[in-house]
Order: structure tokens, then sequence, then C-alpha cells
């Protein structure tokens, strides 16, 4: 279980202290698929790449099973089963896929093990196993290729950033169906995604709502997502992908 205790965070800007986290205290716990979601700018991204170690809080604590984690580096932090998805998937020129899922499980595994992580994110492995993770990749197969990783780290605790930016309708859908098998599977791990669109929020168990850096509304997906969905100033992008998806079927 992870637990942030009054987390905050500020920046300088032009001399001046701006806050980005406003005192912040939540749980995540084990078992559930957790969505962070909220207008743009309200903070969203910068909690996650606090509770992945990428930045660290001004203020507050980080717990993880119980320990303070809050000095913890990204590295120390995976080692404790912390697997954080960026919103830009990083490529890596000279590195094949294999040797990315390799390094994720820490282990000297068998192509064919590897070709088992492929194969969970709905790619067929023979295609992709001895690809280079550079720019012949489209966004939607890197996004993939990334959860593969995840996937293979095990992680106690999955975060994904925004997994849904930069890519298709069609890698849309298989990114949902991923999302669905994770949870399905999910045993004593939990995830955490970051999120305003809708078809991931439907999935979720609960749904945690930031705006201005400050968490506003927190419960299920029957409590929270009616009424996000009447508030089209709290959720600007929430129907963006439906929206062309409708329009698509109906041309």
């Amino acid at each position: 279980m992870l637990e942030l205790q009054n987390i905050s965070f500020q920046v300088d800007d032009e001399g001046q202290d701006k806050e980005i986290i406003r005192d912040i205290s939540l749980t995540i716990p084990d078992n559930k698929l957790v969505v962070i979601t909220g207008p743009n700018g309200g903070g969203k991204s910068t909690l996650a790449k606090i509770i992945a170690g990428i930045e660290k809080p001004t203020g507050g604590k980080i717990l993880f099973n119980g320990e303070d984690i809050t000095d913890l580096s990204i590295t120390d932090r995976a080692k404790k089963g912390i697997g954080f998805a960026f919103q830009q998937p990083v490529r890596f020129k000279g590195i094949q896929v294999f040797d990315l899922i390799k390094l994720a499980t820490g282990k000297n595994i068998s192509i064919a093990n590897a070709c088992n992580y492929l194969a969970e994110v709905g790619l067929c492995a023979r295609d992709y196993i001895n690809r280079e993770v550079n720019s012949s990749l489209s966004g939607g197969e890197l996004k993939r290729i990334e959860i593969a990783t995840v996937l293979a780290k095990a992680s106690k605790l999955s975060v994904f950033d925004e997994p849904e930016a930069g890519i298709d309708l069609w890698s849309f859908q298989n990114l949902i169906e991923v999302f669905q098998r994770m949870r399905k599977d999910i045993g004593d791990s939990s995830i955490l995604i970051i999120s305003h669109q809708e078809r991931i929020l439907n999935i979720a168990d609960e749904i945690i709502v930031l705006k201005n850096g400050q968490l506003v509304k927190r419960g299920t997906k029957d409590e929270v997502l009616p009424e996000l969905m009447g508030t089209t100033s709290a959720m600007p992008e929430c129907r963006k992908i439906e929206q062309v998806r409708e329009a698509n079927q109906n041309a």
C-alpha cells in the first residue's frame, strides 16, 4: 500500500514560490486500480513523478508498505516494487526489445519468456522481439512495449502517466484491454493511472480528482464519474477519443 502524507511540491517561478501540489494526503490500497484525473495543469503528472521518485516533494512523507521512501531515488523505488511508465516512452537506439524486457526482469530470461510479456500486451512476439526500441516504432507500439516491461518487473505498484497520450484509436482500444487484463490478474499489487479519458475512468475501482494541486474528490467510479461527466470545466478532455471514434463510425 502506498501512503502520501501531506505531500506538497513547490517550484521557483521567477523568484516566487509556485505551489504545484498542495498538502495532499491519500492512500493507494492493494488490489485496486485507481485513476487520478482532473483538469490540465492540476498536478496529476507531477504527483505521479513524485510517487515514482523522479521529483522530490518539498513537504510531506511517502510510505510504501509501511516504509518511508521519501528520499529514495527512482532506481531504489523500482527495487522496492514501484514501476513507472512515462507519458512519452523513452526510445533506446541500439537496444532491442528483448534486451529491454530482460533488463526489466533483472534475470537472464529466455526469448520465449520475453515473448510471453509481449503477448500479454497484444503484440506478435516474432515481429517485435528483435526490433530496436527506436523511431521505427509507433507511439502505440512503444506504449505497449513499455507496459510489457512494467509487467516483467512484477511491480507491487504500477504507475502509468497518461498512457493514452499520442496514440491512435486502435492502439487505445488495445491499451484498455491490457489494463483490463492487468486488473483481472492484479493479486495483491495495485495500479495507478493518470488519465482524463472516460474509458479508462470506466475501468477504475476508485477515482481521485485533483484540481489546482489539491485533492477535491475521491470515491468509487459510480460515485465520482457521473459528476465528472456532467462537469465539462472539470474534465475538458474526457470525451475526446470517444468523440473521434463515434465520428469515424458515423462517417
